[in-house]
Protein backbone atom coordinates (compact mmCIF):
# COMPACT_ATOMS: atom_id res chain seq x y z
CA UNK A 1 0.00 0.00 0.00
CA UNK A 2 1.38 3.45 -0.58
CA UNK A 3 2.95 5.53 2.08
CA UNK A 4 0.31 7.65 3.98
CA UNK A 5 -2.88 5.10 2.92
CA UNK A 6 -4.70 3.35 5.74
CA UNK A 7 -3.87 0.05 5.86
CA UNK A 8 -6.70 -2.47 5.62
CA UNK A 9 -6.67 -6.25 4.92
CA UNK A 10 -9.39 -7.95 2.73
CA UNK A 11 -12.69 -9.12 5.00
CA UNK A 12 -12.40 -5.89 6.65
CA UNK A 13 -15.65 -3.56 6.97
CA UNK A 14 -14.88 -0.07 6.68
CA UNK A 15 -16.66 2.64 7.02
CA UNK A 16 -15.85 6.07 5.35
CA UNK A 17 -17.08 9.59 6.42
CA UNK A 18 -16.34 12.15 3.97
CA UNK A 19 -16.64 16.08 4.22
CA UNK A 20 -14.68 19.15 5.42
CA UNK A 21 -14.46 18.69 9.20
CA UNK A 22 -14.13 22.55 9.46
CA UNK A 23 -13.91 21.67 12.08
CA UNK A 24 -14.33 18.15 13.53
CA UNK A 25 -16.80 17.71 17.36
CA UNK A 26 -18.09 15.45 18.93
CA UNK A 27 -21.27 15.42 16.76
CA UNK A 28 -18.76 13.75 14.09
CA UNK A 29 -17.68 11.37 16.66
CA UNK A 30 -20.94 10.20 17.54
CA UNK A 31 -21.75 9.07 14.21
CA UNK A 32 -18.72 7.37 13.76
CA UNK A 33 -19.52 5.11 17.21
CA UNK A 34 -22.79 4.80 15.97
CA UNK A 35 -21.94 3.86 12.88
CA UNK A 36 -19.18 1.01 14.22
CA UNK A 37 -22.41 -0.37 16.35
CA UNK A 38 -25.16 -0.36 13.70
CA UNK A 39 -23.31 -1.58 10.69
CA UNK A 40 -20.56 -4.14 12.58
CA UNK A 41 -17.80 -2.08 11.16
CA UNK A 42 -14.21 -3.03 12.03
CA UNK A 43 -12.91 1.04 11.28
CA UNK A 44 -13.91 3.72 10.37
CA UNK A 45 -11.82 6.44 8.02
CA UNK A 46 -12.40 9.69 8.05
CA UNK A 47 -11.90 11.30 4.64
CA UNK A 48 -10.88 15.41 5.30
CA UNK A 49 -12.21 16.72 1.40
CA UNK A 50 -9.58 19.74 0.23
CA UNK A 51 -12.94 21.12 -0.44
CA UNK A 52 -16.79 20.41 -0.58
CA UNK A 53 -17.45 21.94 -4.40
CA UNK A 54 -20.95 22.66 -3.10
CA UNK A 55 -19.43 25.17 -1.06
CA UNK A 56 -18.29 28.20 -1.93
CA UNK A 57 -15.87 29.16 1.44
CA UNK A 58 -12.79 27.33 1.10
CA UNK A 59 -12.27 25.26 4.30
CA UNK A 60 -9.25 25.67 7.17
CA UNK A 61 -5.64 24.24 6.26
CA UNK A 62 -5.63 20.48 6.26
CA UNK A 63 -2.91 20.33 8.58
CA UNK A 64 -4.62 21.80 11.28
CA UNK A 65 -8.02 20.15 10.40
CA UNK A 66 -6.18 16.17 11.09
CA UNK A 67 -5.10 17.93 14.34
CA UNK A 68 -8.58 18.98 15.33
CA UNK A 69 -9.99 15.90 14.01
CA UNK A 70 -7.35 13.27 16.12
CA UNK A 71 -8.25 15.61 18.92
CA UNK A 72 -11.61 14.89 18.53
CA UNK A 73 -11.63 11.29 18.32
CA UNK A 74 -8.19 9.19 19.68
CA UNK A 75 -10.33 5.87 19.31
CA UNK A 76 -7.63 3.56 17.05
CA UNK A 77 -10.76 1.82 15.11
CA UNK A 78 -10.51 5.50 13.09
CA UNK A 79 -8.19 6.59 10.61
CA UNK A 80 -7.78 10.51 9.70
CA UNK A 81 -7.02 10.62 6.31
CA UNK A 82 -6.45 12.91 3.54
CA UNK A 83 -6.80 10.26 0.89
CA UNK A 84 -8.95 13.10 -1.78
CA UNK A 85 -5.72 15.09 -1.81
CA UNK A 86 -2.80 12.39 -2.16
CA UNK A 87 -5.68 10.77 -4.97
CA UNK A 88 -5.82 14.04 -6.65
CA UNK A 89 -9.58 14.05 -6.62
CA UNK A 90 -12.18 16.22 -5.75
CA UNK A 91 -15.41 14.15 -6.05
CA UNK A 92 -16.73 11.35 -3.92
CA UNK A 93 -17.97 9.39 -7.19
CA UNK A 94 -14.00 9.46 -8.44
CA UNK A 95 -12.21 9.17 -5.59
CA UNK A 96 -14.35 5.83 -4.88
CA UNK A 97 -13.30 4.94 -8.45
CA UNK A 98 -9.60 5.43 -7.53
CA UNK A 99 -9.55 3.69 -4.11
CA UNK A 100 -11.26 0.30 -4.28
CA UNK A 101 -9.29 -0.60 -6.58
CA UNK A 102 -6.40 -0.18 -3.85
CA UNK A 103 -8.63 -1.82 -1.85
CA UNK A 104 -9.85 -5.33 -3.33
CA UNK A 105 -11.51 -7.59 -1.13
CA UNK A 106 -12.45 -4.69 1.46
CA UNK A 107 -15.87 -4.20 2.32
CA UNK A 108 -16.36 -0.56 1.89
CA UNK A 109 -19.59 1.68 3.36
CA UNK A 110 -20.13 4.97 2.30
CA UNK A 111 -21.41 6.94 5.49
CA UNK A 112 -23.38 9.70 5.54
CA UNK A 113 -25.74 12.31 7.59
CA UNK A 114 -29.24 12.37 6.31
CA UNK A 115 -28.75 16.08 5.95
CA UNK A 116 -26.85 14.90 3.44
CA UNK A 117 -28.81 12.55 2.08
CA UNK A 118 -31.28 15.26 1.56
CA UNK A 119 -28.78 16.89 -1.17
CA UNK A 120 -27.61 13.73 -1.84
CA UNK A 121 -29.05 13.85 -5.88
CA UNK A 122 -26.79 17.12 -6.31
CA UNK A 123 -23.39 15.51 -5.76
CA UNK A 124 -21.54 14.80 -9.34
CA UNK A 125 -22.57 11.14 -10.56
CA UNK A 126 -24.11 10.20 -6.96
CA UNK A 127 -25.81 7.21 -8.60
CA UNK A 128 -22.49 5.95 -9.74
CA UNK A 129 -21.65 6.09 -6.04
CA UNK A 130 -24.79 4.05 -5.06
CA UNK A 131 -23.34 1.49 -7.73
CA UNK A 132 -19.89 1.05 -6.48
CA UNK A 133 -20.58 1.11 -2.30
CA UNK A 134 -23.07 0.11 0.16
CA UNK A 135 -24.82 3.66 1.76
CA UNK A 136 -25.31 4.01 5.43
CA UNK A 137 -27.20 7.21 6.74
CA UNK A 138 -27.52 8.31 10.04
CA UNK A 139 -30.33 10.40 11.59
CA UNK A 140 -29.36 13.98 11.92
CA UNK A 141 -31.38 16.76 13.82
CA UNK A 142 -33.97 18.50 11.18
CA UNK A 143 -33.54 16.05 8.64
CA UNK A 144 -34.69 12.36 9.69
CA UNK A 145 -37.73 13.10 7.58
CA UNK A 146 -36.77 14.82 5.04
CA UNK A 147 -33.59 12.14 4.04
CA UNK A 148 -36.17 9.21 4.29
CA UNK A 149 -38.50 11.16 1.66
CA UNK A 150 -35.11 12.81 -0.38
CA UNK A 151 -35.59 12.21 -4.15
CA UNK A 152 -31.75 9.54 -3.97
CA UNK A 153 -34.22 7.70 -1.25
CA UNK A 154 -37.30 7.72 -4.10
CA UNK A 155 -34.97 6.43 -6.73
CA UNK A 156 -33.35 3.77 -4.42
CA UNK A 157 -36.43 2.65 -2.45
CA UNK A 158 -36.20 -0.62 -3.57
CA UNK A 159 -32.56 -1.24 -2.12
CA UNK A 160 -33.27 0.53 1.01
CA UNK A 161 -32.33 -2.68 3.77
CA UNK A 162 -34.68 -2.56 6.85
CA UNK A 163 -32.53 -0.99 9.98
CA UNK A 164 -32.68 -3.82 11.43
CA UNK A 165 -30.62 -5.68 8.84
CA UNK A 166 -27.93 -2.86 8.96
CA UNK A 167 -25.26 -5.36 10.30
CA UNK A 168 -25.80 -6.57 6.39
CA UNK A 169 -24.92 -3.56 4.69
CA UNK A 170 -21.17 -4.30 4.61
CA UNK A 171 -21.62 -7.46 3.00
CA UNK A 172 -25.49 -6.37 0.81
CA UNK A 173 -24.30 -5.98 -2.91
CA UNK A 174 -24.97 -2.58 -4.34
CA UNK A 175 -26.72 -0.48 -4.73
CA UNK A 176 -27.95 -0.77 -1.21
CA UNK A 177 -28.58 1.53 1.46
CA UNK A 178 -29.63 1.72 5.28
CA UNK A 179 -31.23 4.95 7.05
CA UNK A 180 -30.85 4.37 10.79
CA UNK A 181 -32.27 6.00 13.64
CA UNK A 182 -30.51 6.83 16.55
CA UNK A 183 -29.41 9.44 19.74
CA UNK A 184 -28.61 12.72 18.03
CA UNK A 185 -26.47 15.80 18.59
CA UNK A 186 -26.96 18.93 17.11
CA UNK A 187 -23.24 20.00 16.88
CA UNK A 188 -22.20 21.66 13.71
CA UNK A 189 -19.14 22.88 11.77
CA UNK A 190 -20.76 25.85 10.44
CA UNK A 191 -22.39 26.75 13.99
CA UNK A 192 -19.30 26.23 15.39
CA UNK A 193 -17.91 28.64 12.97
CA UNK A 194 -20.34 31.09 13.73
CA UNK A 195 -19.74 31.20 16.97
CA UNK A 196 -15.82 31.96 16.81
CA UNK A 197 -14.66 29.01 18.43
CA UNK A 198 -12.89 27.60 15.52
CA UNK A 199 -9.99 29.81 14.55
CA UNK A 200 -8.67 27.79 11.77
CA UNK A 201 -8.94 29.60 8.53
CA UNK A 202 -5.46 30.64 6.82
Amino acid sequence: MKQGFPIAAPGMRIGILGGSFDPAHEGHAHITHQAIRHFGLDRVWWMLSPGNPLKARGPAPMALRIAQARRIIPDPRVDITDLETRLGTRYTAETLSRLLPLYRGVQFVWLMGADNLVQFDRWDNWQEIMQMVPVGVLARPGSRLAGKCARAARIFDAHRLPAEQSHRLPLAQPPAWCFVDMPMSDLSSSAIRARGDWRGTA
